[in-house]
């Protein structure tokens, strides 16, 4: 698994999640999103979603911790481009409130 983090403004961070989210892959993922959201304290942080095969409940731990991060610094989460498989997760999860496009 391999996430892209790239600054799209001074206050919006995108991350391209690519391949699995499992409990292995999901605690690299988790730090690299999070020195970025320290690093820059973003209002808005958009995970994408599109290039994700497969995801397990550690996907969800890692939207939820962080929109969690991104409430507490008065910021927003957005989830793009998330597969019916994905989203249905997300559905399930009682986390599609987080859900945009």
């Amino acid at each position: 698994m391999a996430v892209k983090i790239e600054k799209k403004s001074s206050n919006s961070i995108y991350a391209l999640l690519d391949g699995d989210i499992d409990h292995h892959s999901a605690k690299g993922i988790r730090e690299k999103i999070d020195e970025e959201i320290e690093k820059n304290r973003p209002n808005l942080l958009t995970l994408d979603f599109g290039k994700v095969n497969f995801m397990d409940s550690s996907g969800i731990g890692l939207i939820l911790g962080r929109y969690k991060l991104m409430k507490f610094l008065k910021g927003n989460i957005e989830i793009i481009n998330a597969s019916p498989r994905i989203e249905r997760i997300i559905k399930l999860s009682g986390l599609c409130k987080l859900k945009s496009s």
